[in-house]
């Protein structure tokens, strides 16, 4: 069942969405190569708690950490841990936090260094979709929609893998709800989108093919042919002429512009 929000409960959740935000913005002032995922993720649990919020993800299904960070050829639901960080790593950063009872959930993905013209493009043309599909997020409009403009510019127009097993989703007072939003469809297809429904969309492309493998902790999502995958997430509530971005990216982007260990020139 989708569960449209009123005007007063998309205010909260979009206070929700920009404090996962001021959290990424966290995150891309410190990477650099040295740094672990772990220490990454005790300070991300750390800043969402001293901002009156809990982490959405610790012990949720049994998730063991504060946010999910994949590295390199991990699609998502990355363990944080000891492993640090090196030049040409591409980082993607997943965080969600429950605010005044109200999920906000995205993601951002990071390069450390330059990784190579193939993967900056990558980075640039997932980012590229992400848009394309919220265009779409619009009364009237079906989940098709959103799930056929990704996979038409990311595999369509550019060959990459589009995830077939992994996909965006409701939100609002739970992490998951209806809808399901694929990264792939046809047009026309699926639930029809109505004005106040929050949606978390998430294209996650991968530079080869589109096959993933999950490791034997149930949780990290890997490429088949061990190439590296990018990840990004905006909270986004469907209105009747534009969807409403609730998340924000603006100060994310000044960071990672004015962090010298990270490639920002898309």
């Amino acid at each position: 069942m989708m569960i449209c929000k009123t005007n007063e409960q998309v205010e909260m959740m979009r206070q929700s969405a920009l404090l996962v935000g001021k959290t990424l913005t966290e995150v891309a002032k410190v990477l650099r190569p040295g740094i672990t995922t772990l220490s990454i993720d005790r300070m991300i649990g750390s800043f969402i708690r001293d901002h009156n919020a809990v982490p959405s993800f610790l012990h949720y299904k049994g998730y063991p950490f504060n946010s999910c960070i994949s590295v390199n050829d991990v699609v998502v639901h990355g363990f944080p841990g000891d492993n640090q960080l090196k030049e040409g790593d591409v980082v993607s950063v997943d965080v969600g936090v429950i605010l005044n009872g109200w999920h906000g959930d995205h993601a951002y993905t990071f390069a450390i260094g330059n990784p190579g013209d193939a993967v900056i493009q990558l980075i640039k043309v997932t980012k590229e979709a992400l848009y394309k599909g919220i265009e779409k997020a619009v009364a009237g409009n079906r989940v098709g929609d959103i799930a056929f403009s990704i996979q038409e510019h990311t595999e369509k127009k550019h060959g990459y893998g589009v995830v077939r097993e992994l996909v965006g989703h409701g939100l609002g007072k739970n992490l998951h709800e209806d809808p399901q939003v694929p990264n792939y469809g046809k047009r026309g297809s699926g639930p029809k989108l109505k004005d106040g429904l929050v949606l978390a969309i998430e294209p996650m492309i991968n530079l080869g093919k589109k096959d993933v493998y999950t490791e034997e902790d149930g949780w990290t999502v890997r490429t088949k042919d061990g190439k590296p995958s990018v990840h990004f997430e905006h909270d986004v509530c469907v209105r009747k002429t534009k969807a409403d971005i609730l998340s924000d990216y603006t100060a994310i982007e000044k960071a990672e512009k004015e962090n010298p260990d990270l490639f920002s020139n898309y």
